[in-house]
């Protein structure tokens, strides 16, 4: 989206901290080569889903441009003869769906822009750095005394961002870095409330945040300008790695990051707290905290890019925290990161996932304690602690700091409405999607339970019982049935109340009432032996 473009109505500006996943889903043989069919989706929910076609070549074109990472990705090998045999294809097949697998899982190769552009060629086919060169020419076009020096390409990991080195012509020795970004989707303040925002920040002069000297802000995109800091980010000194390279070679898998000192970790952590309490204090949502965004310059951290949240681009733990319902706050979000950030300090790489409840070992028993009041699993459930709690703990509360006196950010009234309504919309659209999230969840797992072997197991085991009882119960049926034929017998002609009436007996036929021809001639006695015969042998067959 260029500097000075207006917005399209309606249009819904993409996150692109939402994970993609990608299952490829069938192949096709053509004259000379095999396509893959790969389904892809953005978030949980399969309605936001497209399918891509890919080669084998398409593949490979992407494994050598995730080179620079430094880490060995599982591609399947290439094959000149037989690669068209049925076998062949179906194994290599199996070895890419690995291959994506990796790649989107991991969380700085899944947001780089050569795999979003191999996933999702309609949103990611932009060239943003051309893009902001544009829009920095036009600026420099109204402001002559600034001067390109050299684009600062990849050395950040958001794609809607670009960095320049650039000059000022009346100062030809100072260095300072400029960054053009696209607004994001939690950009809730109107726009001129956004050039108050900004107006306030550049204003700022304290010892905890990064000075911003210059700020421009149009519908769609900002421009800003701060000093450029030679050594690099906290990370950088982490790392140990040159400020200017790409982010996926000095991050992904740095050969010599090393862990801070405890000193350097209990005065950076309380530095870094102090800067998170002035601008929670001062009505200023911040959700952007983390190695890269903090700066060390004679000894004192100083937080960077605090303009994120009011410019609405989304947090780089955002995939993390949205898994955690209890972090659903911007006061809350920024414990969090913070939490990640002294896991980084300490051990020199940030955690692989979260909730954390073993750590490696360390001296710092300290620094254990409060790691598992913010990452422990019951931290994440039960709710973690608040900024001034941290700066209270023992790790934090003896640190002397050289600036004592008390800090704060006056915000106009009007603004601190406006940004205290911004932050109720960005936190109603966190909670929104944490509660999806959770259906999502429970659905699955409720799908994977029914789908299990023990629960097949015990269905089957269940619907046998069943049938056993259904069974025993038919059975019941027709023993009930036969036994109340049994004891009403054949049905008798009626007689009169004076007549005697035989009783049933079963298989026995009633004898009929004599009549005035044959019968008639039958005596007396042959009638007596009869019922005789009738009344003492009920289970007897009496044939006339």
């Amino acid at each position: 989206m260029s500097f000075l473009e207006k917005p399209s109505p309606g249009r819904l500006l993409l996150d692109d901290t939402v994970p993609l996943t990608a299952v490829i889903e069938a192949s096709q043989n053509l004259q000379s080569h095999t396509e893959y069919i790969v389904r892809v989706q953005r978030g949980v929910s399969s309605e936001n889903s497209w399918q891509v076609i890919r080669r084998y070549s398409d593949f490979d074109v992407l494994n050598s441009s995730l080179m620079v990472c430094g880490i060995s990705l599982p591609l399947p090998p290439k094959k000149l003869i037989g690669n068209m045999d049925r076998e062949f294809i179906a194994e290599r097949q199996r070895g890419l769906q690995t291959y994506l697998d990796s790649i989107t899982q991991h969380p700085l190769l899944s947001s780089s822009m050569f795999v979003k552009k191999f996933l999702d060629p309609n949103n990611y086919s932009a060239n943003y750095t051309e893009i902001a060169l544009q829009q920095v020419s036009m600026f420099f076009r109204s402001d002559p005394k600034w001067e390109v020096q050299e684009p600062l390409r990849d050395v950040g990991w958001r794609i809607r961002k670009q960095y320049f080195l650039i000059k000022n012509k009346e100062q030809p020795k100072e260095r300072y870095l400029l960054s053009w970004v696209d607004l994001g989707p939690d950009k809730f303040l109107s726009d001129k409330d956004l050039q108050s925002a900004m107006k306030l920040l550049t204003s700022l002069s304290t010892p905890y945040l990064c000075p911003l000297l210059f700020s421009s802000t149009s519908e769609s995109s900002a421009l800003l300008i701060r000093p450029f800091n030679e050594r690099g980010s906290l990370r950088d000194h982490i790392c140990k790695v040159k400020p200017r390279e790409s982010y996926l070679k000095k991050y992904c898998n740095p050969k010599k990051s090393q862990g801070l000192e405890l000193q350097h970790i209990k005065l950076y952590g309380r530095q870094i707290l102090e800067g998170l309490k002035l601008l929670h204090d001062g009505g200023v949502f911040f959700g952007h905290l983390h190695a890269s965004n903090v700066i060390v310059d004679d000894g004192v951290c100083r937080l960077m890019d605090v303009e994120n949240g009011m410019l609405g681009v989304p947090s780089a733990l955002r995939p993390a925290f949205t898994q955690l319902r209890k972090i659903n706050s911007t006061e809350s979000i920024d414990v969090f990161c913070f939490g990640h950030l002294l896991y980084e300090m300490t051990y020199g790489r940030p955690p692989d996932s979260v909730p954390i409840d073993q750590y490696p070992a360390v001296p710092y028993t300290a620094v254990v304690s409060v790691l598992q009041s913010i990452l422990s699993t019951e931290a994440c459930k039960s709710g973690m602690p608040t900024v001034s709690e941290l700066m209270q703990t023992p790790l934090f509360s003896d640190v002397h700091l050289q600036h004592s006196e008390k800090l704060q950010i006056k915000v106009p009234s009007r603004l601190k409405e406006a940004l205290k309504t911004a932050k109720e919309s960005l936190e109603k659209r966190l909670q929104e999607e944490q509660r999806v999230l959770h259906q999502h969840r429970r659905l699955t797992r409720a799908q994977s339970h029914h789908g299990s072997e023990e629960e097949k197991k015990r269905r089957k085991i269940l619907a046998r019982k069943k049938s056993r009882q259904s069974a025993y119960e038919n059975e019941e049926d027709v023993s009930v049935r036969n036994n109340n034929n049994s004891g009403s017998g054949a049905s008798s002609p009626p007689t009169c109340p004076s007549s005697p009436t035989p009783p049933s007996t079963t298989g026995a036929r009633t004898a009929p009432p004599p009549s005035s021809s044959s019968s008639s001639s039958s005596s007396p006695s042959d009638a007596g032996l009869l019922l005789f015969l009738l009344s003492s042998s009920p289970s007897s067959s009496v044939v006339l």
